[in-house]
């Protein structure tokens, strides 16, 4: 787990509940903590019959609290835990919540530390609700979670699967990965890009042969996929037309699958007049087979001729409308370039009238497809341009978007 820029000095307290789902908080509080947050700990009584919070403690480097009467030593601000606890928090999460404690919040009882600290925090609150068999279906906890969320309470819903207790149903709770999703987003609202709609295209578009066979190129979408993420990390609702479905799609991005060049283009020109900025990451095909056989080619003669022809040029098409609608204000393009980098990466941003534009040298064994690094240069329409060394394909999606975010104001 590596530093996340949208995390870093945030102070998240974390409610834990009494469920054997307990043991997923003790991974997220270690992500958590790796990604440069600030979490405080409040442990339920039989969360601690689950969990020791002595494990809290060592995966946060910080104290872990339990007990209402007790002091919060080295806590800023007040010598009462809850009030503590609760001043200053960017976001307070339960994960997992219990029926019980999901109860004493609809009813606003504060008979411990966790209860009166999620009454006392100004912070938003999210919850997770962990339960076996079939209690989330309850008619009780149904009431129970409409009414905290008509209050304002954001819920994560709990997965279908298998339970503790082998019966299969709704109330796992989702993975680390889809949590830390959720903090990111709620975290994210209020950032440079709250308002906006981005549209991110990703992957590599596959063009027909026949029903068994493709062409396709070396992308992965992991460059795309960054990107999505970091708009919805400085608040941006994203769309995201994605070619693949080997990577999870970043909580909170509307995720649009397509395949060809051709739907890609179709897609993109539909929906571009609704949002503030176009990337187009996306490694479209140039060309595509001129014929799509009905039936698998079997293997005969020693030598297969393919005619091709062009696709559209999505860009191009992109540019055209938008001389038209004036619509999106933004749009971004990519360059794969294996020789004469930076002259091909300039007459593609002139000639497909980019406002920024992301060229990156594919010959690099370690930036580009497959690997989770990057090298880029950032060409914009004004002549001026940005190195950006070795690092991250998140660093670089963040700024991208850091680009985009100061475009659009």
């Amino acid at each position: 787990m590596t530093a996340i820029p949208l995390l870093n000095g945030k102070r998240i307290v974390l409610g834990v509940c009494g469920s054997i789902a307990a043991y997923k908080a003790a991974d997220l509080v270690s992500k958590l903590t790796q990604a440069g947050a600030l979490v405080d700990v409040i442990m339920t009584a039989a969360a601690q019959r689950f969990v020791s919070p002595l494990t809290f403690q060592a995966l946060s480097g910080r104290p872990v609290h339990s007990e209402l009467w007790a002091a919060s030593p080295g806590a800023a601000g007040s010598h009462i835990a809850h009030i503590a606890l609760a001043e200053g928090a960017d976001l307070l999460l339960i994960a997992p919540i219990t029926a019980h404690t999901l109860a004493k919040l609809a009813q606003g009882f504060a008979d411990d530390l966790l209860a009166i600290t999620a009454l006392a925090a100004a912070c938003p609150l999210l919850i997770a609700p962990a339960m076996d068999g079939g209690m989330y279906q309850n008619p009780a906890v149904k009431a129970n979670l409409n009414l905290v969320q008509r209050r304002g309470v954001q819920l994560i819903k709990p997965e279908i699967g298998r339970f503790a207790s082998g019966l299969t149903g709704e109330g796992r709770l989702p993975e680390t990965a889809t949590l830390l999703g959720h903090i990111r987003r709620q975290l994210g609202k209020g950032g440079a890009l709250a308002g906006r709609k981005l549209l991110i295209t990703a992957g590599a578009t596959r063009e027909s042969l026949d029903p068994v066979r493709y062409l396709s190129n070396r992308s992965s979408g992991k460059q795309g996929y960054a990107i999505a993420q970091a708009a919805l990390d400085a608040g941006a609702d994203v769309l995201l037309l994605s070619t693949t479905n080997a990577l999870p799609p970043p909580v909170g991005a509307q995720l649009l699958a397509v395949e060809s060049a051709e739907a890609m283009r179709l897609a993109v020109l539909r929906h571009a007049a609704a949002v503030s900025a176009v990337v187009m990451a996306a490694a479209v095909a140039d060309y595509r087979p001129r014929h799509i056989a009905r039936q698998k080619i079997k293997k005969a003669a020693e030598q297969l001729t393919l005619p091709l022809e062009r696709t559209a040029d999505i860009l191009l098409a992109l540019q055209a409308q938008r001389a038209e609608s004036g619509k999106p204000k933004v749009v971004v393009g990519f360059a794969a370039e294996s020789e004469h980098l930076l002259e091909n990466a300039r007459g593609k941003l002139q000639r497909k009238g980019l406002d920024l534009l992301v060229a990156n040298d594919i010959t690099a064994a370690d930036a580009g497809f497959a690997v989770d690094t990057n090298r880029v240069i950032l060409l914009d329409k004004g002549g001026g341009s940005q190195h950006i060394a070795l690092t991250s394909k998140a660093a670089v999606a963040a700024h991208i978007i850091e680009r985009i975010a100061r475009l659009l104001a």
